[in-house]
């Protein structure tokens, strides 16, 4: 007999849906029947593309829902369309960086008091663990946790999806800082590149988050994002391109020290450009 699987879809909003994780989420909740909105906001202006993207998101069956954070009514008419709400807002130095807007969508969220669960704007690190990153980075890190203290005191039910390196930003590129291009001579080896960190990809992270929002185990709860085959050392990243290219590479070892002495150097503005590489390259440094 053929399960009837109709009880289990619900109706999404997904919020940061034109952005790189944000528009994986979207057609991931499509694919897997839920009904999916997305919210437009009048901020986009006359971005053609991310216009242009919300179109092929309608086209795909998806439902754009006009709301602006300045316009808390706004907002809340939105969340009470929907079962569960799933922010995928910026958190990143170089693009926008929204983490702490989500705090209106948390009043919203409240005041609507309809909505089932929250997945607010998290897929990398875990917060609550993250108490030796340094400055800029430690940034992002205190407002994600100041988003999750809103939810909990608010008693929004929630799901905190977390502990994935996103594979377009450190295996292409073999985790080297700068660059999204993979390197043909050399490599820089952080530590002795013996951490074990989990690589996962963008469209996967969306699947695992569609497939965990409606799902009673995880309410409450944080779901870490560990495929087995995927965790793996630095080095044994470089190892794997090396067998691909047929080329090994020299290899240069960064310890800890060397890596703060540099960015201590560099300007402001470069370290917020490589946020969201160093906060994982910290991690491979086993930084105290």
């Amino acid at each position: 007999m053929r399960e009837d699987n109709s009880a289990l879809k619900t109706r999404v909003l997904v919020v940061g849906g034109t952005g790189s994780l944000g528009r994986r989420i979207v057609t991931a909740c499509l694919a897997e029947g839920h009904e999916t909105y997305v919210l437009q906001r009048p901020e986009i202006g006359v971005d053609l593309e991310k216009v242009q993207l919300l179109h092929s998101f309608k086209r795909l069956g998806a439902r754009l829902v006009e709301a602006s954070f300045t316009d808390h009514q706004s907002l809340v008419s939105a969340v009470k369309q929907v079962d569960v709400v799933v922010s995928a807002m910026s958190g990143v130095h170089f693009r926008s960086h929204n983490i702490l807007v989500q705090l209106k969508l948390v009043e919203a969220i409240k005041e609507a008091g309809n909505i089932k669960r929250f997945l607010p704007s998290e897929f990398e690190m875990d917060p609550p663990r993250m108490g030796h990153a340094i400055p800029p980075g430690r940034e992002t890190f205190d407002q994600k946790m100041e988003v999750r203290n809103a939810i909990e005191m608010a008693g929004i039910p929630h799901t905190y999806i977390v502990g994935a390196c996103f594979a377009a930003y450190f295996v292409g590129n073999l985790s080297q800082m700068g660059t999204l291009i993979p390197p043909k001579k050399k490599v820089n080896i952080y530590g002795d590149g013996n951490v074990k960190v989990v690589f996962a990809d963008e469209n996967d992270i969306a699947k695992y988050t569609a497939k965990t929002l409606n799902d009673p185990r995880t309410i409450n709860k944080t779901v870490y994002l560990r495929p087995a085959d995927n965790i793996l050392t630095q080095m044994e990243l470089v190892k794997i391109w090396e067998k691909l290219t047929g080329k090994e590479l020299e290899k240069t070892n960064i310890f800890a020290n060397d890596f703060l002495a540099d960015i201590e150097g560099k300007s402001r503005s470069f370290i917020y450009i490589v946020t969201k590489q160093t906060f994982w390259i910290i991690f491979l440094l086993r930084l105290p």
